[in-house]
């Protein structure tokens, strides 16, 4: 039995409007079926391919696959128009996306506009990999004179300092210790219309 694309649509919009799977009834009614029987059939299907699971309690929740997003085959150009984007998509989870190690990862929501010509603005959620040790031109959130910020770590004089992409903003010379809480390997920007 092949399961309905839209089916797992309607699933995964009713689980980010409300953080749960729903029971087999409210899940017949988001689908328009009255029969109990196609709808187990359907969870079974989605199970079996990994959108769903049960939890020990043996209730719904999401699967590896629940959270996979279509990436198109074809980029999009930022410069001159191309040629429309063709059909054929592989699909990722953001997870999977930019996060190596989960234990490790942290969102920090960025404050301040010191980051703006690195591509980085206020509000954007910048995916950090907490470790104590980065590279020179990394983007690291780092504790400096006991606050956090983001910069460029740089090395100035045998030194290292933290740059920021805003010309409006000095370099940050630590008064007394410099320690990095993690470097930056993505970025979450919610383009709201």
């Amino acid at each position: 039995m092949q399961v309905d694309p839209g089916y797992l649509s309607k699933l995964q919009d009713y689980y980010a409007k409300h953080q749960v799977i729903p029971s087999y009834t409210a899940m017949g009614k988001l689908w328009g079926i009255s029969a109990k029987s196609w709808v187990a059939s359907c969870v079974t299907r989605l199970k079996e391919e990994g959108y769903l699971k049960l939890t020990p309690d043996k209730r719904l929740r999401p699967g590896a696959r629940f959270f996979e997003r279509k990436v198109a085959h074809a980029p999009v150009r930022a410069g001159l128009p191309d040629a429309a984007l063709e059909d054929g998509y592989d699909l990722v989870t953001i997870d999977d996306y930019l996060v190596k190690l989960p234990s490790k990862t942290t969102l920090v929501r960025v404050k301040g506009d010191s980051m703006i010509e690195a591509g980085i603005l206020e509000g954007d959620l910048v995916v950090v990999e907490q470790q104590p040790n980065a590279n020179v031109g990394d983007i690291v959130v780092a504790i400096i004179d006991d606050e956090f910020t983001i910069k460029y770590l740089e090395r100035e004089r045998g030194a290292f300092v933290l740059r920021p992409a805003n010309k409006a903003y000095p370099t940050i010379r630590p008064k007394d210790k410099l320690e990095i809480f993690g470097v930056m390997v993505g970025l979450v920007r919610r383009v709201d219309r």
